[in-house]
């Protein structure tokens, strides 16, 4: 027998819209952030070297990024490989791996 203090569990529903917006905020970010203005595709190419010297290239004309270029390259490439998630293949993961590295050696850092 229940009490008479308790209460049946209210469902939550999350509004529609509220859901939409939610799900693809990763999406708005990489389109419209004004960290850094990446060249179109980019996390598309197949070459690690072409990625690296398009992000350190973005990173270094930026009037807008907060740390050091680098930072601001490697967090762009972070975000992209996070938000992929699951989603991103193997092969492709390695080549944003091997970005990572080429681009720590564009900026001197081994």
């Amino acid at each position: 027998m229940k009490s008479s203090k308790e209460r049946p569990a209210k469902k939550r529903t999350a509004h529609p819209l509220n859901a939409s917006v939610k799900r693809h905020w990763s999406k708005e970010v990489g389109q419209s952030s004004h960290a850094l203005e990446l060249e179109a595709n980019i996390f598309q190419s197949t070459d690690p070297l072409h990625i690296a010297t398009s992000l350190k290239h973005s990173a270094e004309t930026s009037q807008q990024r907060k740390g050091t270029p680098l930072q601001s390259a490697m967090s762009m490439l972070n975000f992209y490989i996070n938000r992929a998630g699951k989603n991103l293949s193997d092969e492709k993961r390695a080549t944003l791996e091997q970005a990572k590295d080429q681009l720590r050696r564009l900026f001197g850092r081994s």
